[in-house]
C-alpha cells in the first residue's frame, strides 16, 4: 500500500489537483483525495513541491524486438520473406530484457503498444505490455491489439529491389486488397483452418483495426480509400504528412498516431516532416496520439516529442492527452490506464517539474502499484 501526499496531481480527464493525495491499493488507485490519513501499513512518498501524472503510454513502439546495442542478432520486427504475413504475432519476437523497456520506466512510460515494422504490406498482430517485467506473458495489457500494415517506400524498396511484387504504391495496394478479399472469402466459405486468414479474419470482423504505417499524403489516402472499401477500422501510423489532408483524417474519424518528430529526413517520404503536425490535425477536429516508434525515438524522450508539439501549436491539454489517455483509447485500454482515476491501474510517474521541459526528471514510476524506478537508480 502507497500514499502519494501533497502533490500536484495532473489527472488528464478530471483536471489538476493541488495538495492532494493518492492511495494505491491492491495494484489501483483506491483514493484521491485532500484528507487520506497514514497508517502504519503505508509506504509513504511525500511529493510536495513535485508533480504527479498517469504513466505515459506510447501506442506505436518497437521496444522488446527491436532491441538497441544490437545488430541484426536483436532486430526481429520483419520477417522480410513474404510481403503478406498476417500469421505472424510481435510477441514472439520481444525480449523484456531489452534495455529499452529500462528506458521507458526511467522516461515514465508505464505502456507500450509493441508493433511489427513497416517491411511488408502486412506484418502480422501487436499486443500492448506494461514496460516492468521479466516474463512478457506477465506483462501483457491486452492482446492482440491491431494488425501491422504497411503503405509508401518499405515494402516497395525491400521487394522491389529483388524484382517482387510490390515495385509501386500500386502493388501495395493491390497485395493489401488481395488479402482481405482473400480473408472475406475465408469467412464466408468456412474453409478449413489457415492461421493467417484467422488472424486477418479479426480485422474483418472488426475485433481489432488495421494499423497502417503511412507516412505521405497519397498513402494516407489509399488507406482510407480501402478501409471503406471494406468497412473495417484503421488507424494512421507516421501520418508524417497528415496535416496536408488533415480535414480528410477529421472527417473520417481517424486516429492519427504522429511521429516520430525528433528524427532526421531520414527518406524520400519524410522530407516534409515538421512538430507542428499533431497541432495541425487537432485545430481541424481530427483525433491525435503522439508516438516515438521506438528506437527512433529512445522510450526516455517521449515526453520532450510532446514538449516540442507543444512549442509548435498543440495546446498543453491536447499533448497530455496524447501521451497518456488518447493512446489508452486507440490500443482498447482507457479503462484501466491513461488518467489517474479512482479504480484504475496504479501506474503513476513522479516529476520534480513540468514533464515536457528537457531540465525536468522523472523521480519515481509505478506501475501496478509497485515502485519500479527512482531517480537514484540510474
Amino acid at each position: 500500500m502507497i500514499l502519494i501526499k501533497n502533490a500536484y496531481v495532473k489527472t488528464v480527464t478530471k483536471g489538476d489537483l493541488e495538495n492532494t493525495s493518492i492511495l494505491l491499493q491492491e495494484g489501483k488507485i483506491a483514493e484521491i483525495s485532500q484528507f487520506i490519513d497514514p497508517t502504519s501499513e503505508m509506504h509513504i512518498i511525500d511529493a510536495k513541491g513535485m508533480i504527479v501524472t498517469p504513466g505515459l503510454i506510447d501506442c506505436h513502439s518497437h521496444v522488446g524486438a527491436w532491441e538497441e546495442g544490437l545488430g541484426w542478432e536483436g532486430n526481429d520486427i520483419n520477417e522480410m520473406t513474404n510481403p503478406i504475413n498476417p500469421g505472424l504475432r510481435i510477441i514472439d519476437a520481444v525480449n523484456p530484457d531489452d534495455i529499452g523497456f529500462w528506458d521507458a520506466r526511467r522516461g515514465g512510460v508505464t505502456t507500450v503498444q509493441t508493433m511489427p515494422g513497416s517491411g511488408n504490406i502486412i506484418g502480422g498482430l501487436m499486443f500492448a505490455i506494461k514496460t516492468y517485467g521479466s516474463i512478457v506473458d506477465d506483462m501483457i495489457l491486452k492482446n492482440p491489439t491491431g494488425m501491422k500494415a504497411a503503405f509508401g517506400e518499405n515494402p516497395k524498396r525491400f521487394y522491389g529491389t529483388q524484382d517482387k511484387q510490390p515495385k509501386t504504391r500500386m502493388g501495395n495496394a493491390y497485395l493489401l486488397r488481395k488479402a482481405l478479399t482473400e480473408a472475406k472469402e475465408y469467412i464466408a466459405n468456412e474453409n478449413e483452418y489457415d492461421i493467417k486468414m484467422e488472424n486477418l479474419s479479426l480485422v474483418l470482423k472488426k475485433e481489432i483495426p488495421l494499423r497502417v504505417h503511412a507516412h505521405r499524403a497519397d498513402d494516407i489516402l489509399t488507406a482510407i480509400r480501402i478501409a471503406k472499401e471494406f468497412d473495417i477500422e484503421i488507424t494512421i501510423e507516421h501520418c508524417t504528412e497528415g496535416h496536408k489532408v488533415a480535414s480528410a483524417l477529421a472527417t473520417n474519424n481517424i486516429w492519427c498516431n504522429i511521429g516520430p518528430s525528433l528524427w532526421q529526413r531520414a527518406k524520400v517520404e519524410t522530407k516534409d516532416i515538421t512538430p507542428s503536425t499533431p497541432a495541425v490535425i487537432a485545430e481541424s477536429g481530427g483525433r491525435v496520439t503522439l508516438i516515438t516508434d521506438h528506437n527512433i525515438i529512445p522510450q526516455h524522450y517521449f515526453r520532450i516529442a510532446a514538449g516540442l508539439a507543444v512549442r509548435e501549436g498543440l495546446s498543453e491539454q491536447q499533448a497530455w492527452e496524447a501521451v497518456t489517455i488518447n493512446p489508452a483509447k486507440v490500443i482498447g485500454v482507457a479503462d484501466r490506464v491513461g488518467s489517474i482515476e479512482v479504480n484504475k491501474d496504479a501506474d503513476l510517474v513522479i516529476w520534480n517539474g513540468d514533464p515536457f521541459e528537457p531540465t525536468t526528471h522523472c523521480i519515481i514510476t509505478i506501475i501496478d502499484g509497485k515502485i519500479v524506478y527512482k531517480k537514484e537508480d540510474n
